[in-house]
């Protein structure tokens, strides 16, 4: 059945796989940070830490590094698929810049708020949505570029920059603080009381996104071709992935050894470098999108539907699942026996005791699922929303 068909009238000037692939990551994501700021260890153990992790903890963390290359690389070809749908370039690069600055505005309020819980805002982090916000404000000044072009540079970008891996953390504080907001992660101390983490250094993200951005052209062609040429830019990227992983000489600080047994060998094998993106990381979940959206049309109509309501309105999404997060941390908490003088806000603090709170893995999973599920009717309301009032322009913005 081509996908055509399974759309209703909504959706058809929507890209249905973009939509559901979009809508898997948002609901993976809601796993990631209900682990992060529920899970009894979650303060105090890293999952992919292969010394003190468990198969079922890694594999909880582990998928969930797809959301962030995914969620980036779309918005950059939803930008490019505008951008041709636009009468105007000037009005698109308006928009660009406009979304941009409010994505990074977003993060540094209420993304953060929702996160810490901090009234005096003693530390602002940097994350995927203040990336993806620095990423439209530079693609809107290279929007009349040949996409050929912008595919090379990011290209480029994404294959050299683990080089800058062997380079030492400069002296000088300016300079350190221009390399952790560009390349790769770090915490500034601007003031005793006030921190400025960068967790999603701007350069390696933003090269995805304008890979995405070149990549939009794919969707303009016919059934067929498209589904070959995803299909192609998968398998590319999980090869070279695996010969370079297996190389071990270049593209991931972490290097993979012969672990207790062969599980545990096969997980080092594949825990890749987030924080910045490695190349090895970025081959592996990229290519593992690239297959999605090829075969995203296999799924149950149903399945499609259902994923397709999350992937149409993202940031709706993200903003309201990380509030209902938030709150299900101090229903757990009160009912735990905990007061408010107990919970404890500020800088990697998540409003919870550092002892004593949380809930088993288990529970992890079952809260992730009813959120996910209490935010179905909401997503599918706004989504019908947007689709019936598309001349209202604050709609573009959510």
């Amino acid at each position: 059945m081509k996908e055509e068909n399974i759309t209703d009238k909504t959706l058809t000037r929507r890209i249905l796989s973009i939509d559901i692939v979009r809508g898997i990551v948002m609901i993976i994501m809601a796993l990631d940070h209900v682990r992060d700021l529920m899970h009894t260890t979650a303060l105090i153990q890293s999952p992919t830490d292969l010394n003190t992790t468990t198969l079922v903890l890694f594999f909880t963390r582990w998928i969930t590094y797809l959301c962030a290359p995914t969620f980036v690389f779309l918005s950059g070809t939803s930008a490019y698929l505008s951008y041709k749908r636009s009468e105007s370039i000037s009005k698109t690069k308006q928009t660009l810049w406009t979304r941009g600055l409010w994505l990074i505005l977003l993060e540094f309020t209420l993304v953060n708020f929702a996160l810490w819980f901090d009234f005096k805002f003693r530390i602002l982090m940097l994350q995927v949505i203040a990336a993806i916000g620095f990423g439209l404000i530079i693609l809107s000044m290279f929007i009349k570029v040949n996409p050929r072009k912008i595919a090379i540079a990011a290209l480029v970008i994404i294959f050299t920059h683990n080089l800058l891996q062997f380079v030492p953390n400069p002296d000088n504080k300016f300079l350190n603080l221009l390399l952790n907001l560009f390349f790769r992660p770090g915490l500034q101390m601007v003031t005793p009381d006030f921190i400025f983490f960068t967790s999603y250094p701007v350069i390696p993200w933003v090269a995805m996104m304008l890979l995405g951005f070149a990549c939009g052209r794919v969707f303009e062609q016919d059934n067929t071709r498209q589904k070959k040429k995803l299909l192609s830019f998968g398998f590319i990227a999980l090869i070279l992935f695996a010969i370079l992983r297996l190389s071990d000489f270049y593209g991931d600080p972490s290097h993979w050894k012969v672990e207790k047994n062969t599980v545990f060998t096969l997980l080092s094998f594949f825990n890749v470098t987030k924080y910045p993106p490695s190349l090895q990381f970025t081959l592996l979940f990229l290519g593992i999108m690239f297959l999605l959206l090829r075969f995203s049309s296999k799924f149950p109509v149903g399945v499609q539907r259902i994923l397709s309501v999350y992937g149409k309105v993202p940031l709706f999404y993200y903003l309201l699942h990380l509030y209902l997060i938030r709150l299900s941390v101090f229903i757990m908490v009160y009912a735990q026996g905990f007061e408010w003088r107990d919970l404890l806000f500020g800088p990697f603090q998540f409003g919870r005791p550092a002892v004593g709170s949380g809930v088993s893995l288990k529970m992890v999973y079952l809260i992730w699922i009813a959120v996910v599920i209490a935010l179905y009717p909401l997503c599918k309301w706004y989504g019908n929303y947007k689709a019936m009032n598309n001349h209202k322009w604050w709609l573009r913005y959510l």
